[in-house]
């Protein structure tokens, strides 16, 4: 039994709408997700994170890193030179295909920077949570209530 309706879920949950959208591609057994190129994601600290993909072959003018509505997205085109065309491989064993890889960040995640190194494409990222959402703590004790004396 794969199939589930979740409409019911729609219908009564307000600004969760990411969240069934997730689940049910995840419920759908989309089994076509993108394999290149190859990439690490890692724990640095204690709100940031760093995601490492293999690029070997693309510049930093070849790619491109957008963040949009929750999500990042890394491009890659491989720009058409002149060279290229006149060499000829005896075997061709680096991919240089253009791709598009996307990522769903967690809520208040920022991009800190990107670094392209030895054909890592370094993506830092760190969680900066508002003031007003941090927890803290309240102070017991007197709020100005007065004593009634016999």
């Amino acid at each position: 039994m794969r199939n589930f309706d979740l409409s019911p879920l729609y219908r009564s949950t307000v600004g969760f709408d990411r969240f069934g959208s997730m689940l049910d591609q995840l419920l759908s057994g989309d089994t076509s997700a993108p394999s290149y190129p190859p990439y690490n994601i890692e724990k640095t600290g204690e709100d940031s994170y760093r995601i490492s993909l293999a690029v070997a072959g693309f510049g930093e003018g070849d790619l491109s890193i957008e963040v949009k509505d929750q999500g990042l997205t890394v491009t890659a085109k491989k720009r058409e030179v002149d060279e290229d065309k006149a060499k000829t491989y005896l075997y061709r064993g680096i991919a240089e295909r253009g791709f598009e890889r996307r990522f769903q960040l967690a809520d208040h995640m920022k991009v800190a920077g990107a670094d392209l190194k030895n054909g890592l494409l370094h993506i830092d990222l760190v969680r900066e949570i508002p003031e007003a959402l941090k927890p803290r703590n309240i102070a017991i004790g007197k709020n100005g209530a007065k004593t009634i004396e016999a």
